[in-house]
């Protein structure tokens, strides 16, 4: 049955209406392109570095007790535009490099006197994890505070803290902990509460090549009005990087310098071009 004229020039109507009455175009999907592990190593630092200048990486996230640190302060002074975030450790996961607590706090140390490799039990570490030595609340908080100071004072900028293997949040306390500090000291920045939406690789992400195809598909997907995080460590296959390395992370410089041939690539620049997403950092979040 068709329907009356009447009826038909009504509905149009609505429908316009309709689609006039909405708040118009939303705005492009924002994307915080976050690099992880600065001062862990210097090929580490070069590939982090490159990927500011070369590439899409927003925002840095620099371990303060780390062997290359000094190295990190002064290639981030040299790069005044990224931000930069306080990566908080509880850790030294490398077999071949290890780092220290800042502080006196017995609770976070191994018989040899660096951090525990692992946050929790990992059968690979028996017995080598913070958990199974139950680090404290009070030396965690002594050591959380030297390593968000120690940034401050060489890194005016850092404007947030995160957690080096999630060891900011893996007890209540501890995150309890991680958020007051944030607060106390001007970094707290939620992403939870600001609505950011992790993502990553989509597929396989072995290789480069896989990488690429993953990062691409993954941008393909991003919606316009929403803001999303991707996390991962830009590297550089050199012999230092090759040298570092942990059971079970053998691979570790072709991953990570797959990480950098990606996040550097002309088809992820382009892709992000065409599609109009906007690189956005922390910093972005407060305006």
């Amino acid at each position: 049955m068709r329907c009356p004229a009447w009826f038909a020039s009504g509905l149009v109507l609505v429908m316009t209406l309709a689609a006039c009455s909405d708040d118009g175009p939303k705005p492009p999907p924002r994307l915080i392109v976050r690099g992880d592990d600065m001062g862990f190593s210097h090929s580490g630092n070069q590939a982090l570095v490159k990927c500011v200048k070369e590439g899409i990486v927003t925002s840095i996230e620099v371990i303060v007790p780390s062997p290359w640190f000094p190295e990190a302060v002064t290639l981030l002074a040299e790069n005044p535009g990224v931000d930069v975030g306080v990566h908080l450790a509880l850790t030294s996961e490398w077999d071949n490099v290890k780092w220290r607590p800042m502080t006196d706090a017995p609770s976070l140390r191994d018989e040899n006197g660096y951090f525990f490799p692992m946050v929790r039990p990992n059968r690979k570490y028996p017995g080598r994890s913070i958990v199974e030595h139950e680090g404290t609340i009070a030396d965690i908080e002594k050591e959380f505070r030297a390593q968000i100071e120690t940034a401050k004072r060489l890194i005016p900028r850092v404007s947030h803290v995160s957690g080096h293997m999630g060891c900011d949040g893996f007890r209540d306390d501890v995150q309890a902990l991680t958020r007051k500090l944030a607060s106390e000291y001007g970094l707290d920045i939620d992403l939870k509460e600001r609505g950011v939406i992790g993502v990553g690789y989509k597929g396989e992400h072995r290789t480069s090549e896989q990488k690429v195809e993953g990062f691409l598909k993954m941008l393909e997907s991003l919606e316009p009005g929403k803001t999303y995080m991707t996390v991962d460590h830009p590297g550089l296959d050199s012999p230092e990087l090759r040298a570092i390395h942990h059971v079970g992370y053998e691979d570790v410089a072709e991953d990570r310098q797959g990480v950098t041939d990606c996040w550097t690539h002309p088809r992820v620049r382009e892709m992000i071009r065409s599609r109009g997403i906007k690189l956005v950092s922390y910093s972005d979040l407060k305006r």
